[in-house]
């Protein structure tokens, strides 16, 4: 019943990623790089998945794992905005979102560990 859940998952994210490639998308971003604007579809849909492994995950270890990829995903979103618009600072925010998302990370894996933060 497990690799029949996997198989089905699988073939429902390669129906979705088949069609982020191959649907002709009417420049909703109004980018000249359609590449750009199919790599930010990505993200977004790898952000709704992590939404869904935050919301249903089985343990809190993974829902601390989903939390710090989809601050990983920010810092794509941020890379991604900052090319075609040539604005530095959107990389700034991603630098700095990054280091917060690490710090967050290290203090939820001690929570979870059951420490206190002075230790």
């Amino acid at each position: 019943m497990k690799r029949l859940r996997w198989i089905i998952g699988l073939i429902i994210i390669g129906i979705i990623f088949w069609l982020v490639f191959n649907y002709p998308f009417s420049s909703l971003l109004e980018w000249q790089s359609k590449g750009l604007e199919r790599a930010f579809f990505v993200l977004l849909l790898c952000g709704v998945f992590c939404l869904l492994r935050i919301v249903f995950g089985p343990t809190p270890a993974d829902r601390a794992v989903a939390i710090d990829i989809l601050g990983i995903l920010v810092l794509g979103f941020c890379a991604i905005l900052g090319i075609p618009t040539g604005r530095d600072w959107y990389i700034d925010i991603g630098i700095a979102w990054a280091l917060q998302s690490f710090i967050s990370t290290l203090a939820l894996a001690k929570y979870l560990e059951g420490r206190n933060f002075d230790e």
